[in-house]
């Protein structure tokens, strides 16, 4: 699996990627919300530096949104789910960053899973979103073992 960084090239198959991964794991969502956290997605993420995780012919499968140790994000096209993508990114994060922090929806019982067998630790709880939606947020944090 290559990882390499974004180009504004990417921007249209990072939303496609997103909005497969939102809709394959985030049942719990309204669909008023769920169209208006699409709307802001579009609006940011296709400027974004993110990275990318590519297949053989450089096509992306999933991407993370970093902001220093902060994972802002991870979104794996549904079809590439269970096959160490999702990992690798982290390793990457860990690679530049050694510890880093998340926060994932709590009622996302898949990703809350894929955290926790990773080995992320959870270290709190906010009853609402980023974006003041009662969508209540795992805070959790990796530290590699040496």
């Amino acid at each position: 699996m290559k990882i390499r960084a974004s180009t504004p090239a990417d921007g249209a198959r990072a939303v496609e990627i997103w909005r497969d991964a939102v809709d394959a794991t985030h049942d719990f969502l309204t669909p008023e919300d769920r169209v208006a956290i699409e709307d802001e997605v579009r609006g940011f993420l296709p400027a974004a530096p993110l990275w990318l995780a590519v297949d053989e012919n450089d096509r992306p499968v999933a991407f993370m949104l970093l902001d220093g140790n902060s994972m802002e994000a991870l979104f794996i096209d549904p079809s590439w789910r269970g096959k160490g993508v999702g990992k690798a990114l982290v390793d990457h994060a860990v690679e530049l960053h050694g510890a880093i922090s998340t926060e994932v929806n709590e009622q996302n019982d898949q990703a809350v899973g894929f955290y926790r067998h990773l080995g992320f630790v959870p270290t709190g709880r906010s009853e609402r979103d980023g974006q003041g939606r009662a969508y209540p947020l795992i805070h959790l944090h990796f530290s590699p073992r040496n």
